[in-house]
């Protein structure tokens, strides 16, 4: 048999419609628990309600929480770990997740979109399809995985996209990595593999501050009176800023205060192309790190974990662009 743990962690795949009035939030009983779904025949599931929150109240320690049960479950000889969690920052927890513990064992998070007594509601099939992920023999060193809506994501690049859509979980650039048949588990891209770094504090303040045509350097620099242990900012195009920001962030970088650097735009990645005033190779030669293949919230988690681990210089470029 195969022994799957099941984390619930609240979200709206736990919540119901009040029949009155149309508002949707937790039930006093996580209704999953009691949920009867079809499983297969050599599963055995493992089943603890580990908290019960909305998606905007969880916080990185709840992630660290989270982090540590499942290296519990693998000293405890667990086949799989399948997470139920609400769809706002899924994709923020399932990135923690991979970045600190990796391909160890078969990780998967799943939520709903519509809540258990709503018409269409989608949570138990989605955790059914996330059971059968994370039993099967393929879902072996893909890292944590993110199931929703018959497809099969990477919780290194998947992303929530659109308010109320079941089909909101999209990877921008590549796509999905598998798909949920009625009959099997296809996964159909392999992913390059990155660096892993466990911590056991998730400590520090790192913001995130979004470019815009016409930006000033006074937001950061009224960050930089602040304590930051890091700044996440998403750049424009390929990465670029308006040259009003230089002078504030040049005073972050002399506080050696680490300042990472991602794109706003849904598709591509941040390079250093432009050569003009606050364009990416200024940025790049003032010390600003690329990461180019995340988005800001991803980012700021990376940056999070680099500082509790105290990374050299060096050290935390390295795994800031890996």
């Amino acid at each position: 048999m195969k022994k799957i743990l099941v984390l619930h962690t609240g979200g709206t795949i736990a919540m119901k419609e009040d029949s009155i009035t149309g508002g949707v939030s937790p039930d006093v009983v996580n209704p999953l628990m009691a949920a009867e779904i079809a499983i297969p025949q050599e599963v055995e599931l493992f089943v603890e309600d580990i908290f019960n929150v909305p998606s905007p109240h969880i916080m990185p320690e709840h992630m660290l929480r989270l982090k540590n049960r499942i290296l519990k479950a693998i000293a405890q000889k667990f086949s799989g770990i399948v997470i139920t969690h609400g769809t706002d920052t899924l994709e923020e927890t399932a990135f923690f997740l991979d970045t600190t513990i990796g391909h160890l064992i078969p990780i998967v998070l799943t939520g709903a979109m519509r809540s258990s007594n709503e018409l269409g509601s989608d949570g138990l099939y989605n955790f059914e399809s996330a059971i059968r992920v994370a039993s099967c023999p393929e879902a072996r060193d893909k890292g944590v995985l993110v199931v929703m809506n018959d497809e099969i994501h990477s919780a290194r690049y998947v992303t929530k996209t659109h308010t109320t859509n079941v089909a909101t979980f999209r990877t921008p650039t590549l796509g999905p990595i598998g798909i949920v048949t009625k009959q099997r588990i296809l996964f159909m891209q392999e992913l390059l593999e990155t660096e892993h770094l466990d911590t056991n504090l998730v400590e520090g303040l790192i913001p995130i501050v979004k470019a815009y045509a016409g930006m000033h350097g006074d937001l950061i620099e009224t960050l930089a009176k602040s304590p930051l242990d890091g700044l996440v900012i998403e750049a424009l195009g390929a990465g670029n800023l308006p040259p009003d920001t230089l002078p504030a962030i040049r005073l972050l970088i002399e506080k050696n205060v680490p300042v990472v650097l991602v794109s706003r735009c849904f598709n591509g990645i941040a390079e250093p192309v432009y050569e003009y005033e606050g364009g990416g190779k200024e940025l790049q030669d003032l010390g600003i790190i690329f990461c180019n293949s995340i988005n800001s919230q991803k980012a700021r988690l990376k940056l999070l974990i680099a500082t509790n681990n105290q990374l050299s210089t060096d050290r935390l470029i390295h795994f800031m662009q890996s």
